[in-house]
């Protein structure tokens, strides 16, 4: 099991969580727990002094754990989806027509 001092260390030379996982043959995200003592899966509420422990990302620490993240905004079935309930709402068309 590697150490909270190991992965500190290879986070000051530079790595990122990724990384260091590859390096020491564990997940990402339990790197993340062995550095800062805090579950990357964003269900624990982080206090003040928890944010500034070392290794502590500001933000996305979920990520480390689902790493499947995408946008859904980019893709086109979803454009079509909006598309369709966007000409299917009344208010909407009414809205249309008047800024027209």
């Amino acid at each position: 099991m590697p150490t909270k001092e190991q992965v500190l260390r290879l986070l000051s030379r530079g790595h990122d969580y990724a990384e260091i996982a590859e390096l020491l043959g564990i997940p990402a995200g339990q790197a993340y727990l062995i550095a800062t003592g805090v579950a990357a899966d964003g269900g624990d509420t982080v206090t003040r002094a928890q944010r500034d422990r070392a290794g502590m990302l500001p933000s996305r620490s979920q990520r480390l754990v689902n790493p499947r993240e995408v946008s859904p905004s980019a893709r086109g079935d979803v454009h079509e989806w909006i598309r369709r309930r966007a000409w299917g709402d009344s208010p909407m068309q009414a809205a249309a027509e008047a800024g027209s």
